[in-house]
């Protein structure tokens, strides 16, 4: 009878510390719930009350947002954003404003800006081929000038091949090269999509409202009013499918491209941030590499971050108009490398 009641008195913490996991767990479940239904309803809120920018183009798959500023009837230039860039439209703000004498397409890829947040396949194939499509429905003039930041390297490497007749010159922000060692670095795969659900349940937008600096741009070329929407769309589009499915296939987009140059007789220029160059192994003497082919290419490294972009908006817009200005007078200039 008293080994029965010892055992009985061992049970009762066991069953109370099940009891104790149980509530917390239900709470958690309930608490997480209830923030995702908030955070749902406050974003639908959000987006009704706040105008949207750019035009939206229906391409296979659903809807791509394209933003058009500059001079109309200027040269064509295509900007094309990072991979993870919450609002193309708006992170290119500072440069847009200093190529005020181009006809500036901003195509925001899905995931990104007011483009749909789902789609297909982020192959470099399936991306470009709605970038066509989108530029395709805009009947803007040709040949026009591709620029990219970025992970946008692959897309502007492998657009300047498949529609070669298209593309006047490709201008590189800090491009990313796919070389052997982005190939094994990642895989892509269909596993959950973790930073996904922390944005559902409310977690991006509480450390957004906390500590709103820690998403802005690093830099003083942005107005108010640009930093506060990015800080809205943060919270809208951060970890969404679309961006996931591309981050999964940088390996796999790297290893669609190994190999691929870009046409010798694309005017190519490439401007690579210094601390990339100090703080990459090989990132120079990967984009060497990538344009000694070329005829006319260039090279410019300019102090400052990845996001050149924001900083350094007045030195690139003037090296892009002399880059493009001497190509049309002379043809195939001699090529160069430079600092700055």
């Amino acid at each position: 009878m008293s080994s029965l009641t010892d055992h009985t008195k061992r049970r009762r913490p066991f069953r109370r510390t099940r009891k104790i996991l149980g509530f917390v767990a239900i709470t958690a479940l309930g608490i997480t719930f209830a923030s995702t239904a908030a955070n749902a309803l406050l974003e639908q809120q959000e987006r009704s009350s706040t105008a949207q920018y750019g035009e939206l183009v229906e391409v296979a798959g659903g809807s791509l947002n394209v933003v058009r500023a500059g001079t109309e009837g200027g040269q064509p230039l295509v900007l094309l954003s990072g991979l993870g860039t919450i609002a193309p439209a708006l992170d290119f703000a500072p440069l847009i404003r200093e190529l005020v004498a181009y006809d500036v397409i901003v195509v925001e890829r899905f995931g990104y800006g007011y483009s749909d947040l789902k789609a297909r396949d982020r192959t470099v194939e399936n991306i470009n081929t709605e970038l066509h499509e989108a530029l395709s429905s805009l009947h803007i003039g040709k040949p026009y000038v591709l620029a990219g930041h970025s992970i946008a390297g692959f897309y502007t490497l492998d657009y300047a091949n498949r529609y070669p007749n298209e593309v006047s010159a490709v201008i590189g922000i800090d491009p990313t090269v796919p070389t052997a060692e982005l190939e094994k670095e990642s895989a892509a795969g269909g596993g959950i999509n973790i930073i996904g659900i922390l944005s559902a349940i409310g977690l991006v937008r509480t450390l957004v409202s906390v500590a709103p600096g820690e998403v802005d741009p690093k830099s003083d070329d942005f107005t108010t009013t640009e930093l506060e929407r990015m800080r809205q769309m943060t919270i809208w589009n951060f970890g969404n499918a679309a961006v996931a499915d591309e981050s999964a296939r940088v390996a796999s987009n790297a290893a669609a491209l190994h190999g691929v140059t870009y046409p010798e007789n694309t005017p190519v220029l490439h401007f690579l941030a210094s601390d990339s160059v100090t703080t990459l192994p090989n990132w120079l003497e990967s984009h060497k590499n990538q344009l000694k082919s070329v005829n006319r290419h260039e090279i410019v490294e300019l102090k400052g971050l990845h996001n050149l972009h924001w900083t350094q908006s007045v030195a690139m817009a003037q090296k892009i108009t002399q880059f493009l200005q001497d190509t049309d007078r002379n043809g195939q200039p001699e090529n160069k490398e430079q600092s700055s």
